[in-house]
């Protein structure tokens, strides 16, 4: 569903990724991990067409979309739940879901349907997203997200901030969400939720990917969770 080729991303003069590959295939759930400034979000923006890569490939379902704009990648099935959640403050809950409403193959996704998912919301439907809790913003990101009815969701810092029983809610949607084949990836910093929720993840470091493998394999490596991911 997502491939990063050898990616190189750049801000003016100065360069950000370095040679990052990544891959996500339909219906697996995938971590990308990582410190603080460490290149997570830029890859995230070379995924959306934010800051295109200047050099390597970004395919979507097989179909090579580097240098693409944002809303011609979002129409191939890209969902992205971006860091800081950038709700539209002054849209009502059922606003944001439907100006990003998008029938896609099945159309699985309704207004309906993440109000199901998301009960909290549906009791919110009508009041602004500025009047919403840090946890209920992030609810209407993620449905948001899902009212293109992607193939592929990204999230960025996907329960950062968030009180324990919001993050746990989160996790227990991103499970269902996996559970029904929707390819993710997911950027945060709750290692041990990660590892009960994808199939493998990545570490990047300084622009670089420095490790990836199973989640087994990631809770093992006491230096790697200590060095390279703080934990």
């Amino acid at each position: 569903m997502l491939e990063l080729h050898e990616i190189e991303t750049f801000y003016g003069d100065s360069q950000a990724l370095f040679g990052v590959s990544i891959a996500v295939a339909a219906g697996e759930a995938v971590a990308l991990l990582g410190r603080n400034g460490m290149g997570k979000t830029t890859t995230v923006r070379s995924i959306i067409g934010v800051r295109a890569p200047r050099r390597g490939t970004v395919r979507i379902a097989g179909q090579d979309v580097t240098g693409w704009p944002s809303h011609r990648i979002a129409r191939l099935g890209v969902g992205l739940v971006p860091e800081g959640r950038e709700i539209f403050p002054t849209l009502t809950v059922r606003e944001n879901l439907l100006v990003t409403a998008r029938t896609r193959g099945a159309g699985a996704w309704t207004l309906d349907r993440v109000f199901d998912l998301f009960p909290r919301l549906s009791q919110r439907a009508g009041q602004f997203g500025n009047r919403l809790s840090g946890g209920e913003q992030q609810m209407l990101a993620i449905g948001r997200a899902l009212m293109i009815n992607p193939d592929l969701l990204v999230l960025d810092e996907a329960t950062e901030g968030l009180a324990p029983l919001v993050r746990a809610e989160i996790w227990a949607v991103l499970a269902q969400l996996k559970a029904e084949r929707l390819a993710i990836l997911v950027i945060d910093k709750d290692v041990h939720a990660l590892a009960q929720l994808v199939d493998r993840h990545y570490v990047i470091e300084k622009g670089r990917i420095v490790w990836s493998g199973q989640s087994d394999a990631l809770l093992a490596d006491i230096e790697l969770l200590h060095t390279r991911l703080g934990v």
